[in-house]
């Protein structure tokens, strides 16, 4: 659940609960707005305007709806963040060390009980985070307008497709 299959080692380095980090979407924001910000800073300083089509034309208020929606979700990164160690520290509860020590049928059955409950607990972190993903990504893209959202999404696809083709180049030669 919290490590698919279909990804390289090294995507797994950058997984929080099963996927991307909420809070990643508005890094890349700011990276992509400077970005494009910065490229733009030569036809500016000639007595050009700046191009509100792209990231770096956001404005006061865009960027005001970017910082609370960033506090926002840190909040409630670390909420599921709790909810992910208490998850996982309740494999080292007595009754699973019980199991664990005990053998036989019973104790087998006693472990398939405890261990359901437990994964359980995870699938829940897991909804809670992939939720809070779409959430922040639906967020990010109401605030730009619509030619900013397209090289938004653009640039999460490019990222996401070149740290995939990275990792799997990296595990073809291992």
């Amino acid at each position: 659940m919290f490590a698919p299959s279909w990804i390289s080692a090294t995507e797994t380095l950058y997984l929080w609960c099963g996927g991307w980090r909420p809070t990643a979407a508005l890094h890349l924001l700011y990276s992509k707005s400077g970005a494009q910000l910065e490229a733009q800073l030569p036809a500016f300083l000639d007595g050009a305007g700046l191009r509100d089509g792209d990231l770096g034309g956001l404005d006061a208020e865009q960027l005001q709806a970017a910082d609370q929606l960033q506090r926002r979700t840190i909040r409630s990164e670390r909420e599921i963040d709790e909810a992910a160690a208490s998850a996982q520290e309740s494999l080292a509860t007595t009754k699973m060390v019980e199991l664990a020590g005990g053998g036989g049928a019973a104790a087998g059955q006693g472990m398939e009980r405890e261990m359901e409950a437990k994964a359980e607990g995870m699938r829940r972190v897991l909804e809670m985070a992939d939720g809070l993903r779409m959430d922040t990504l639906r967020a990010v893209v109401a605030l730009l307008r619509p030619p900013q959202a397209v090289h938004f999404l653009v640039a999460a696809a490019e990222l996401h497709l070149a740290v995939h083709d990275f990792g799997r180049r990296k595990d073809a030669a291992e």
